[in-house]
């Protein structure tokens, strides 16, 4: 199985992949461990029946994973030709899962240009400024102040805002440090 890095594009497609296959792999040994025990002793009551009974839970752990990213997609190849045509010079996380204690945010792409961070989702039921304040307050809770988080569901609006970005980006020429520092907070909001 390919490995892609946390926001690459396709990176949630394979995840998926790689949590159903694990999920099926280890229920499948959780069940030739069953089936062994009862062969060997005529009982359930055996110490494979206890190994396969604490194999559950990584299985179980994988097949949530997968159950929590099934319904969501990555960004659609369209969406990130385009993207990588207009704001080539942007830092860009793609096919992220955002995630809080209640809730899951899929954002198909997201831009970095210093302390402002803009994104796309598909989704016309999440609440964007909910979101944009949940990821502002984490930012702050890791030491960078004076954040602006924008979510967009309008794809045009946030494709000349990535235009507008990329501009910045492209007369102020420097090291885009902070960006990466930023992007790795937010991976780690991030399934």
């Amino acid at each position: 199985m390919m490995r892609i890095q946390k926001g690459k594009p396709g990176y949630l497609r394979i995840r998926k992949m790689k949590f159903l296959i694990g999920a099926l792999v280890e229920f499948g040994v959780v069940a030739a461990l069953l089936i062994l025990g009862y062969m060997q002793t005529g009982s359930r009551l055996n110490l494979f029946t206890v190994i396969a009974v604490v194999g559950c839970l990584p299985a179980s752990k994988m097949l949530v994973e997968f159950i929590t990213m099934a319904p969501h997609r990555g960004v659609p190849a369209e969406i990130y030709k385009e993207i990588e045509k207009k704001a080539p010079l942007t830092p860009k996380a793609y096919d992220l899962l955002i995630t809080s204690r209640e809730k899951v945010m899929p954002v198909p792409v997201m831009l970095f240009c210093g302390h402002t961070i803009c994104g796309y989702a598909l989704s016309g039921r999440i609440d964007e400024g909910e979101w944009a304040g949940y990821m502002k307050e984490t930012l702050e809770k890791n030491g960078y102040e004076k954040m602006t988080v924008k979510i967009f569901r309008d794809y045009r609006a946030f494709l000349a805002r990535a235009e507008g970005m990329n501009n910045i980006i492209a007369v102020e020429q420097k090291e885009r440090k902070l960006e990466e520092n930023i992007k790795k907070v937010i991976f780690t909001l991030s399934m």
